[in-house]
């Protein structure tokens, strides 16, 4: 019989081996299923919360830590073990720092508190109606609890403004859920309709703050409790004044995960779905193009809902791709013509069908899409599929589904893979600049040669000045691109402000066009001016434009720039990352001279004695002023 994942952990700590195994964990972790009880995620992290994250770290040195300040007006004890166990899941080790008692006000109100002189990557300020109710006094009335909840409001307005004035790292706040205990302390209906009218205004002006910086997430704790079916334990609330349920608790960990994933920039990219008893019902090879279903049958309509999600993602940039066990052509057949299909050929950036292993198909995918194994969630109803991809691809993100389709939704939705912070009008183009990938094949196999292919595919590029209306795709560039991102500085959109607003600051934008359409901002420079010396810190560029010269001719752009500004150099830095190797000699490819650093960092400077020229195939426009 199989060990519980449990058990094998327990087995780990009793023989001491927890730390030094810690690179297995996250698999471990992946069986217990995304909605199983949330009391064995809380026994796990109970384990690997006794682990100190240096001597993990002494093991394995690649290991990232999460270090993060814990602040409210509870008891948040309960907190730490199932955030433990959601950032193992992802391969992380928590380092947390949990304030006081009720500290929220001093810990965000003073700048000399720690939460304002320690680094952590986020503030996690976890409040509860009883921080409202608190202020009043008794007997209270309608009135009093409008007072309070609008001074509170109005107090973490303040406190917010502060800490992205005097702080660093980001603040995660949540709604206020009111208890039942508190609104029927009102004896008439009228009165309990308007405190429920005072209150979801008071979570509109704290959902608001989300949009005063990308610095600033709140979690909606209504929605947690509609899915944990659990506020608080009374018992609990009274005595220790914990007023958060266990179950909420892990459902506000996993909430947070998606947010420092979004941070961090680590977001899924591709939608890899099976299709038989995945995407419709039925087996193809089996039951034939006629007979399976996603509409036209009680079963159907299930397959036909989580289509209709499938389709909403890839409207907001997710890229979707069928990697599935059957034939070719009744796929494309089914896919084109069979009139229950929400999704069609077309939705997809690439279908592959045969009956190779799908680990095997997925490389296959990436490869073609030229993205990372690490942004694919890979979908499936078959556990011996499901457990190939997870052993032999341990990067890829699997969604286990079962025989029940009306909870294939759930599933898929449930860790939130593609969750981002913002949305740009190039995520929204994402999917179809992908689809142009067949167009551009096509085109590479009828001219032959790569340099007839590059000149028959009219590559446009412009560089210009970074612009206000663009912070958000900037910042996400940062965020999101792993492959060509010659340093991994990531950037919030605050950060990218406060680039373009330094007088000595250069941010430029980098666009790319050919024949099959726009592919948008798709590059950035962020560099500084220094004495007679122009440093660039970070250059970006998004994977869709590889191989088309588009970086050399912006740095052509940027170098000729620097010379006419009068500048005696350009000097660049190199952080080598997990991703971004394969660019390890961009700098010196286009003129540039090693001039110090390390095996992990290094420094380059081009003496802008000879430039070099902007590949002959590139149209390419600048727009270099200086802002007026």
């Amino acid at each position: 019989m199989t060990a519980s994942p449990l058990d094998r952990l327990r087995t780990l700590a009793a023989q001491g081996g927890l730390a030094e195994h810690y690179g297995s964990v996250a698999g471990i972790l992946a069986d217990l299923a995304p909605d199983g009880r949330p009391a064995d995620l809380i026994r796990a992290g109970t384990l690997l919360k006794r682990l100190d994250p240096d001597r993990i770290r002494e093991h394995h040195p690649e290991t990232e830590v999460v270090s993060l300040a814990v602040t409210g007006w509870s008891t948040l004890d309960g907190l730490v073990a199932p955030l433990t166990a959601e950032l193992a899941r992802h391969g992380w080790v928590f380092r947390p720092r949990l304030s006081d008692f009720a500290a929220y006000r001093k810990d965000l109100g003073d700048t000399a508190s720690p939460l304002y002189t320690e680094n952590f990557e986020a503030v996690l300020c976890l409040l509860d109606a009883q921080a409202v109710f608190d202020r009043l006094p008794g007997p209270w009335t309608a009135s009093d609890v409008e007072k309070a909840a609008s001074e509170f409001g109005t107090e973490l307005e303040e406190l917010t403004e502060r800490f992205l004035t005097e702080g660093s790292g980001r603040l995660v706040l949540n709604t206020i859920v009111l208890p039942r205990s508190l609104s029927h302390q009102f004896v008439d209906h009228a009165t309990r309709c308007q405190i429920g009218v005072n209150w979801r205004e008071l979570n509109i002006r704290l959902l608001k703050l989300a949009a005063r910086s990308d610095r600033v997430a709140v979690i909606d704790m209504e929605q947690l409790v509609a899915a944990s079916g659990s506020l608080s334990d009374a018992r609990m609330a009274q005595y220790a004044k914990a007023r958060f349920s266990d179950e909420l608790l892990a459902a506000y960990a996993r909430e947070v995960t998606h947010l420092i994933r979004a941070f961090r920039g680590r977001s899924k990219k591709v939608l890899a779905v099976d299709l038989d008893n995945t995407l419709w019902d039925g087996v193809l090879g089996d039951d034939g193009p006629d007979r399976v279903a996603a509409a036209s049958t009680l079963r159907g309509e299930a397959f036909g809902a989580f289509q209709r999600v499938v389709r909403q993602l890839a409207s907001q940039g997710v890229l979707l791709a069928v990697c599935s066990k059957n034939d070719d052509d009744l796929v494309s057949q089914v896919l084109s013509e069979h009139s229950d299909m929400t999704l069609r050929q077309s939705d997809f950036a690439k279908v592959v069908a045969n009956w190779q292993p799908k680990d095997a198909n997925l490389r296959l995918i990436a490869e073609a899409l030229d993205l990372g194994l690490d942004s694919f969630v890979f979908v499936d109803d078959s556990p011996a599929e499901c457990g190939l991809v997870s052993s032999s691809l341990p990067q890829v993100a699997v969604v286990r589904l079962d025989d029940e389709p009306a909870l294939h939704v759930e599933r898929l939705l449930t860790d939130d893979w593609f969750a981002t912070l913002r949305l740009t009008d190039e995520d929204r183009r994402r999917s179809e600049s992908y689809r142009h990938l067949a167009g551009r094949q096509k085109l590479r196999d009828a001219v032959g040669s790569a340099e007839s292919y590059l000149q028959e595919l009219g590559v446009t590029v412009s560089v210009s000045r970074g612009k206000g209306f663009e912070t958000e795709r900037l910042s996400q560039l940062t965020l999101r691109t792993n492959q060509f991102n010659l340093t991994g500085e990531r950037l919030s959109s605050a950060d990218v402000t406060a680039w373009c607003e330094d007088p000595e600051g250069l941010v430029l934008s980098v666009r790319s066009a050919d024949r099959f359409g726009d592919n948008g901002l798709i590059g950035a420079v962020f560099a500084r001016r220094q004495d007679a010396t122009l440093h660039i810190h970070n250059m970006l560029l998004s994977c869709r434009v590889f191989d088309r010269g588009v970086e050399a001719a912006a740095m052509a752009s940027l170098l000729t720039y620097a010379r006419a500004q009068g500048h005696t150099a350009v000097t660049g830095t190199y952080r080598a990352t997990e991703r971004n190797r394969r660019f390890a000699d961009f700098y010196p490819s286009l003129g540039f001279v090693r001039s110090g650093g390390n095996e992990a960092s290094a420094e380059f400077r081009h003496s802008l004695e000879e430039l070099p020229g902007v590949p002959g195939h590139i149209q390419l426009s600048t727009d270099l002023k200086e802002p007026s």
